[in-house]
């Protein structure tokens, strides 16, 4: 890694990179999918009261379906990290932990001598 610091490493940005992305695409999955439950509920709820399956409607449906969208995008974050940041992460750290160690070594000339 020599003397850059951490966040000028080209692995770091790609990492932070893939993060935004990733944090970026997320985020619009989930706003979008309740927004649009919300716009459908305000502005077409003729549509969103209609009757599946018994006193199953259109709206509560599609309600329920909003955990599913909110689990998928955990589960696919959780997925996201483990795969593609994690890894690099850790090879950095370890990288940056055995460059603190080596500055912290004394060198073989400055050793105090035993009296």
């Amino acid at each position: 890694m020599g003397r850059q610091p951490v966040h000028a490493h080209p692995e770091f940005r790609s990492i932070s990179a893939a993060y935004r992305r990733f944090g970026a695409w997320a985020t619009g999955l989930s706003v979008g999918g309740f927004l649009s439950y919300v716009l459908l509920s305000s502005f077409v709820p003729g549509v969103m009261n209609q009757r599946l399956i018994g006193h199953l409607t259109l709206g509560l449906a599609l309600g329920l379906a909003q955990f599913a969208v909110m689990g998928a995008t955990a589960y696919l974050y959780v997925r996201h990290m483990r795969r593609n940041i994690d890894p690099v992460a850790r090879r950095l750290r370890a990288q940056l932990e055995d460059r603190q160690a080596e500055q912290r070594r004394v060198p073989a000339g400055r050793r105090f001598r035993a009296w």
